[in-house]
């Protein structure tokens, strides 16, 4: 069994692939503990998957895991993980941006103790206005959200405990807030630097809308680590306090009018009264939505979380031993 599993989505990098194994499979021969190299082709479209089935053929310890199309990097990695058997798991791009040289940094960290380890990429040598600075806000403003004291989110560069990861559910953008989530698991994180290298070959597949779909998701890691065991808090406390206006306004209005019958209140506070019925609705609407949640919890809990992902096939070549296992049953015959 592998101590290591190494996980790598790709998507459309056939300039890149044999070159990373090649740079991962010495770097993991001079750890010199098992390892297994766990390759995920998301959807590709050029010669990403034949160059991994070419490796997969001669290399017992690759695993090719091909989903059906591209389903995007959070899906790509959450198979790998599913797929993944080592008791660490080290995850990182495949755009040759994440020098496997720096493996060794976390492994000595995992074997420190700690359940995440981080990359921080300390010295970026990006663009400074477009990237470094938006960055830099973005990775601060995730640390005081998320309640997690490290500096930078957006690397995929990380290893984990395999328990630990392999129960963290992973959707949209959340690759990026695995930290945030595994401390609600009461994980130990830590930091490592990594170098920040400029991509040799093919094309950078991140863009400006990302940054809106990472904002969404911010916002969603923001409540699941507040409420996600008690929605009824959030939305019970808005609606309680929308009912409560409402219904200040209500008899305010309603106080008007028995001191003063002939007064036509509706005319006159025709608006505060369509405020105060609209913050009671609202307020019932909330708590109802609140109840739901509650509801959708205990759900969660009592059923098996789908995967948001499929698999065309999985390819591996069969190990030295197990050869010899196949070889040595009654009834067959080895080739010679």
């Amino acid at each position: 069994m592998a101590k290591y599993s190494i996980v790598v989505p790709f998507h459309n990098e056939d300039e890149n692939v044999r070159t990373l194994y090649a740079r991962l499979k010495q770097v993991m021969e001079q750890v010199g503990d098992p390892f297994e190299l766990v390759l995920v082709d998301d959807g590709s479209r050029d010669r990403t998957f034949e160059l991994l089935e070419e490796i997969a053929a001669v290399d017992s310890r690759v695993l090719v895991v091909k989903l059906r199309r591209n389903f995007g990097q959070t899906s790509a990695l959450a198979a790998g993980f599913d797929h993944a058997s080592g008791e660490f798991i080290i995850a990182m791009d495949g755009d040759l941006q994440h020098d496997p040289n720096d493996i060794p940094k976390f492994i000595d960290r995992l074997e420190d103790g700690y359940d995440v380890v981080s990359g921080w990429r300390k010295e970026r040598i990006d663009n400074f206005i477009m990237r470094r600075v938006p960055s830099r806000c973005a990775n601060w403003l995730m640390a005081r959200i998320c309640g997690v004291d490290i500096h930078d989110f957006g690397t995929t560069f990380k290893a984990y405990r395999s328990e630990l990861i392999q129960n963290i559910p992973l959707y949209g953008e959340m690759h990026r807030f695995i930290p945030a989530l595994a401390s609600w698991y009461g994980a130990s994180i830590c930091e490592v630097p990594i170098k920040n290298v400029n991509r040799e070959r093919g094309e950078s597949h991140y863009g400006i809308g990302r940054t809106f779909r990472v904002f969404f998701d911010l916002l969603t890691i923001r409540f699941l680590l507040k409420f996600i065991g008690r929605p009824l808090h959030f939305f019970g406390a808005i609606g309680a306090v929308g009912m409560m206006i409402g219904s200040i306004l209500s008899a305010i209005l309603l106080g008007i009018k028995v001191l003063s019958p002939q007064l036509k209140v509706m005319d006159q506070h025709e608006p505060i009264a369509v405020i105060a019925a609209v913050l009671i609705l609202g307020g019932i609407q909330m708590l109802a939505i609140g109840l739901l949640g509650e509801l959708q919890v205990r759900h969660y809990y009592t059923r098996q979380q789908p995967t948001l992902y499929t698999v065309d096939r999985t390819l591996r070549l069969p190990s030295p031993e197990e050869q010899t296992t196949l070889s040595e049953r009654p009834g067959r015959r080895s080739l010679g």
